[in-house]
């Protein structure tokens, strides 16, 4: 199935434009992420207790929270699920050392301190506990996962493609990290488990399109030596518009499915990979491809001279004209 056929947009002419704009978002990430020291984490990695109640009847956001407020610590209070549902789920950082029975010190002190408010009467549907030395742990096999799947992938590309190539697609690779890290900054998810798999999916996703435009590059390299290299690319990315466009259409109407029926417990994961997905196919058309061509033009251009030159052919040597030597001889010789 081909919805584009024989496209020729100029998708190279915009490479600048592309660039500063990832630019801007990276940088106004970071400085979002550097103001509230660090990535917002989750419970998985930060520690404490997460309570999730059902009330018999409709309770406000502020009589919840005022409810929990006379708890040590910070706490967090927001609408679970739909509104008629009357469902809300209070977050505790967990505080002091993880020991024994202590560890769910926090969901009897959020559950003990609304029943003593005067709210309407609630029942408990879940409660989830991490302790402070396992959200270490789990922090440090994130981090970890996240760079061994980058360097595989990095290994992969240097070892398939040509220099140029490799720097365009793992630049591509960092970006939509980074592009999706400060999207969720910016929309106030915190950093989980389920985020971190997304991110590790978004990678593999990235890498897999980018990879299918670069093949097409090569073959397009053979036939067409003499052409600038951002002319190859753009036929390239133009001859692959309907694979792409395909690709990105259909994952994302999946995961925006995901997104809108998939609950709470997914939501994080779906965004995530929603922003991953809009960010992979960007940075495939623009950020790659760029980076490729500012890289290759250079070495395309020295590498041009020598086959120029050998196609050349030489000038004949002139016949020199005889002197008087050549005559003399002639002359003894009749």
């Amino acid at each position: 199935m081909r919805i584009f056929t024989n496209t020729t947009y100029n998708f190279t002419r915009w490479r600048w434009h592309a660039i500063a704009l990832s630019s801007v978002i990276i940088v106004a990430g970071l400085v979002v992420i550097a103001q509230r020291g660090g990535l917002p984490v989750g419970i998985d990695f930060s520690g404490g207790t997460i309570v999730v109640v059902k009330f018999d009847q409709a309770v406000t956001e502020d009589q919840v929270r005022r409810a929990v407020d006379p708890i040590p610590g910070e706490e967090v209070v927001q609408q679970y699920g739909d509104s008629a549902e009357h469902e809300w789920l209070i977050r505790l950082a967990q505080a002091g050392q993880e020991q024994g029975a202590g560890i769910d010190q926090g969901s009897e002190q959020i559950l003990g301190a609304l029943r003593g408010a005067g709210l309407p009467t609630f029942e408990l549907l879940s409660r989830e506990i991490v302790g402070p030395v396992i959200g270490k742990e789990l922090q440090q096999r994130g981090v970890y996962a996240t760079l061994a799947s980058i360097l595989a992938i990095t290994a992969y590309i240097a070892f398939r493609f040509r220099f140029s190539f490799a720097i365009g697609a793992i630049a591509a690779t960092f970006h939509d990290i980074i592009v999706t890290l400060a999207v969720l900054v910016f929309t106030g998810y915190d950093l989980s488990l389920t985020i971190v798999a997304a991110l590790l999916t978004i990678t593999g996703y990235s890498v897999n399109d980018t990879i299918v435009i670069f093949d097409r590059v090569r073959e397009n390299l053979r036939s067409k030596r003499r052409e600038p290299l951002d002319q190859v690319v753009n036929l390239s990315v133009n001859q692959t518009l309907s694979r792409t466009v395909i690709t990105a259409g259909t994952t994302f109407l999946s995961v925006l499915a995901l997104y809108l029926f998939g609950g709470e417990a997914l939501k994080g994961f779906a965004f995530t990979m929603l922003v991953g997905i809009v960010s992979g196919t960007y940075s495939t058309v623009f950020i790659a491809s760029s980076i490729a061509i500012i890289l290759g033009q250079g070495k395309r251009a020295v590498a041009a001279v020598p086959a120029v030159a050998s196609s050349v052919e030489p000038a004949p040597r002139p016949t020199p004209a005889p002197g008087p030597k050549s005559k003399a001889r002639g002359a003894r010789a009749s």
